[in-house]
């Protein structure tokens, strides 16, 4: 028979986040921001404040600004680390959708822990409630949808057994990451629940990337091999991915100058003889005339979008 803890369902969230890591031994959450108000703070308030020292909380005063700084915490940490952000329902949480969408262009990782209105609808409405007498379901949470990799509204506090694990699985995405939503109903948070003990158990967080296809590879080794003028386009992946040194090592041995898209500056140190500077629409005059040039470009952790290729016209 399997051990169990009885915790509520905020309890179980900070706790579960609490006990990821990553391999080199660091905590995968550095904390979480907050701002608290109706529909966090008597829930997961209380939880963050139980479980500070092993998830720290940073009071702040702009839901958009700390969401930013959560976004810019992870990019810093190459996608390896990130923070939690919670705030109250309303105007609070709609605060962070500015937010949730750059970091869903941008693919880095946030976990989103706005507040929701009561599962029970007592009382209801509460204070600052978007009303629609049509969809008793429908709160301002729902606008989080198109913006999160993984969105869930927690309704009963064993659904965490299942959201918490795919909520890190999008997180951590070597491609597709992003931003997760998990809407939090304020009387679900301080609900009990009897979680296996083993849930909460340490964890090491792997970070994966997918393997090249060989034919793929086979290709663009043929077309490298006979092109005059290459050229190399870096993007985030390659930081990332942790692939500066590759590509510094394959750059130099072959000789083809790099090119950095907005994500990827600083693939290859600024002052290095075959860096070129940024490329496409805010590009520099060397990167965007050599990629006129080139016969054959080279995309190294990136995906190519309009201000890269200068809307296709480029290369």
């Amino acid at each position: 028979m399997k051990t169990t803890i009885r915790l509520t369902m905020a309890q179980a969230l900070v706790r579960y986040l609490s006990v990821l890591h990553t391999e080199d031994g660091q905590p995968l959450f550095g904390g979480a921001f907050a701002i608290f108000g109706h529909g966090n703070v008597a829930g997961l308030g209380e939880a963050l404040y139980q479980y500070r020292e092993s998830f720290p909380t940073y009071r702040a005063h702009n839901e958009q600004a700390m969401a930013h700084s959560a976004i810019a915490y992870a990019k810093a940490h190459m996608r390896r680390r990130m923070l939690a952000v919670t705030s109250s329902i309303g105007p609070g949480a709609t605060n962070l959708l500015t937010a949730a969408a750059l970091a869903h262009v941008n693919r880095l990782p946030v976990l989103l822990l706005p507040g929701d209105v009561f599962v029970s609808r007592a009382p209801d409405p509460v204070l600052q409630q978007l009303e629609d007498t049509g969809d008793g379901s429908v709160s301002v949470n729902d606008a989080f949808k198109p913006l999160s990799r993984y969105f869930d509204r927690i309704v009963y506090p064993e659904q965490l057994l299942t959201a918490l694990p795919r909520a890190i699985a999008a997180l951590t995405d070597p491609a597709a990451c992003g931003p997760v939503t998990l809407s939090l109903p304020q009387d679900v948070q301080t609900m009990a629940y009897d979680y296996p003990e083993e849930f909460f158990t340490p964890r090491t967080v792997r970070f994966r990337a997918v393997p090249p296809v060989e034919q793929e590879l086979e290709e663009a080794a043929a077309l490298l091999k006979e092109a005059k003028q290459p050229l190399i386009v870096a993007g985030g992946g390659v930081l990332y991915g942790k692939a500066g040194a590759a590509l510094r090592a394959f750059a130099e041995r072959h000789g083809i100058p790099v090119a950095e898209t907005q994500a990827g500056k600083s693939s290859l140190p600024w002052d290095h003889a075959l860096q070129l500077g940024a490329i496409g629409v805010t590009g520099s005059p060397a990167a965007n005339a050599l990629a006129a040039q080139a016969d054959v470009v080279l995309a190294v952790g990136t995906r190519l979008q309009d201000f890269t290729t200068g809307s296709n016209s480029l290369f």
